[in-house]
Parts: structure tokens; C-alpha cells; sequence
């Protein structure tokens, strides 16, 4: 004879609890594919103010005839079509500030990466204190803004009063006057406020490697830089490519070093970049047209970088 509690203990078991969109008798709630972009609608208005009507607004400029004359409404604004890029083209002096430019960005980038892979590699092999004192100076120099540490550079670097040309005993050479040693002294100082970023991401990067690899390297007989060049480097590739994208975007469209150290692009323009060469077409020389068109070719460099940044982002984050 079996009691009520003995039937509910041998008895099959109780089915599973229905969901609630069972339970009510409806399908799980979908969300919409648009619903995503409402939450991002706000911040997207806000860029598009921003940069899309600055932008529509440099392009359009670089298809007009738009100088003081046209400023100060003397003179009717005409249309020139691509007239302002021919005559861009067809300068000398834009080609071979152009060339300048992607020479010193890409010496800018090597000497950054060099510096900041070098000391990333240091700071794994000091103690606790000693990285403390680097890394907060290294983060001091990457704060600094641009046209004070430009200024500094200028100060001891000075030809009269710089503490540099005494140590070195170089008395009153003057370090601007030179333009290689002018654009040397500017690289010196994107490099200075650059490296930090590079030396960061690179150490983060050098510490999630997993120590018994590094160690089984050291065991086989490895150099410190057999480690760097056959270990470290490939384990850190997706971090060095993304450190040197942006540093390619940052140094290419360098302004304020070389505009503050070389007094506005150096002797004759020797000293000049493309940033630089914009503002003295727009600004100096009141052609408006063509530093616009200089800025839109820029864009359009630097919207290729970050297409070839976004690509492989896109790739790394599929093989993760």
C-alpha cells in the first residue's frame, strides 16, 4: 500500500518550468536591427556637426575661387572645378613638400617605435621603482602640450642661452638655421611627446606574454634581441601594427613643432610641411581655394591610413 508521499517520490518527473514567453503563450521579443543605431543617434548628430559640415565645407571651398577678394566681397565667387588641384599639382613646391612630409612622418615613426618598443623592453627588466619613475615621466612628457614642449626645445637648443650647445661645446650654432639640423631638432621632439604612448601599449602588451615562453627562449641560449625580433616581436604584431597606424596619422599631420621651433617653416620654407604649407597658402597669402585643397588631399591620405587601420583591427578582431 503506497501513501500520497511515496506516489510523489516514485512518480515521473515534474516537467520543466515554461519560459516567459511560453509561459505567456508569445514568442521571445526580437530587437530591432535599428535599435543599436537610436542609442548611437545622439553622439553621431554631435560628430556630424562637427566634422561633416567642416569637411563639406573644406571640399567645397577647394572647387571655388575663393580669395580676400572674395572675403571682403569685391569680387564674385566663381566656380573652378579641379582647377585648384591642377594648379596644386602643377607646383613644384607642393610636391616636393609633399615628399618632405611623408619622409619626416616616416622617420618619425621609426624613431617612435624604436624608443618606445626599447624602453617597453626595459621597464620589464627593471625593478619596481625604477619603472615608476620612468613610466610617470614618460606620461609627463606625453601630457605636455605640443607648443610647450616645442618652446622648451627651443630654450635649450637656443644658440645664446641653451644649456646644450655648452655641454657639447658647439658654442653658438644655431641648430634652426640648418635644415636637416632643424627638422633633427623638431623629430627629437615628437619623439619626446610621442614615445610614451608607444612605450605603454607595448609593455601591456610584452606583459601578457606568458613568461614561460620568454624563459624557455633565455634557457635555449637566445640574445635579448633574438627574444625581441623572434618571440616578442611576432606575439606582438596586432599591437605594433595598431601603434604604428596611429603614429603615422599623428606625425603626418604635424603642425605646432614644426611651426613654433623653425618660426613658420624655416629659411625660405625649408622647413615646411604640408600642414604648414596649408596655413601659409589660406592664411598668409589669403588663397583660401588652394590650403583648402591641400587640407582635402590630406583628408584624403589620412582617410586611406585609417581605412588600412580599420581593416586590420576588423581582421584581428575575426581572429580572436
Amino acid at each position: 500500500m503506497t501513501t500520497p508521499l511515496t506516489e510523489k517520490r516514485t512518480g515521473p518527473p515534474a516537467p520543466p518550468a515554461p519560459r516567459d514567453g511560453a509561459r505567456s503563450g508569445r514568442a521571445p521579443r526580437r530587437v530591432a536591427p535599428w535599435t543599436p543605431w537610436l542609442y548611437l543617434l545622439p553622439a553621431l548628430v554631435v560628430l556630424g556637426g562637427l566634422l561633416l559640415y567642416p569637411v563639406y565645407q573644406l571640399g567645397l571651398i577647394s572647387f571655388l575661387e575663393y580669395t580676400q577678394a572674395q572675403v571682403s566681397g569685391g569680387q564674385p565667387t566663381s566656380f573652378k572645378g579641379f582647377g585648384n588641384y591642377t594648379a596644386l599639382f602643377a607646383d613644384p613646391q607642393f610636391r616636393q613638400v609633399l615628399l618632405t612630409t611623408v619622409v619626416f612622418a616616416a622617420a618619425c615613426v621609426l624613431a617612435t617605435l624604436a624608443v618606445g618598443c626599447a624602453l617597453a623592453v626595459l621597464l620589464t627588466r627593471v625593478r619596481a621603482l625604477p619603472r615608476l619613475v620612468l613610466m610617470t615621466a614618460a606620461l609627463g612628457a606625453w601630457a605636455t602640450p605640443a607648443i610647450t614642449g616645442s618652446t622648451v626645445f627651443v630654450f635649450l637648443f637656443d644658440p645664446d642661452f641653451g644649456p646644450v650647445n655648452r655641454l657639447l661645446g658647439l658654442g653658438d650654432h644655431s641648430w634652426t638655421y640648418g635644415r636637416y639640423s632643424a627638422f633633427a631638432l623638431v623629430l627629437l621632439e615628437v619623439v619626446w611627446c610621442s614615445f610614451p604612448f608607444v612605450m605603454v601599449t607595448v609593455f601591456a602588451g610584452i606583459k601578457a606574454i606568458p613568461s614561460e615562453v620568454l624563459e624557455a627562449a633565455a634557457l635555449d641560449g637566445a640574445s635579448p634581441w633574438r627574444i625581441w625580433r623572434s618571440v616578442m616581436a611576432p606575439m606582438l604584431r596586432p599591437i605594433l601594427v595598431v601603434v604604428t597606424i596611429q603614429s603615422v596619422i599623428w606625425d603626418f599631420k604635424v603642425f605646432t613643432q614644426i611651426y613654433v621651433m623653425t618660426n613658420g617653416g624655416g629659411i625660405a620654407g625649408q622647413n615646411l610641411v604640408l600642414n604648414v604649407y596649408a596655413y601659409q597658402k589660406a592664411f598668409a597669402s589669403s588663397q583660401y581655394s588652394l590650403g583648402s585643397a591641400i587640407g582635402v588631399v590630406m583628408l584624403l591620405i589620412l582617410l586611406a591610413v585609417t581605412l588600412v587601420y580599420l581593416r586590420l583591427l576588423r581582421r584581428q578582431g575575426e581572429e580572436l
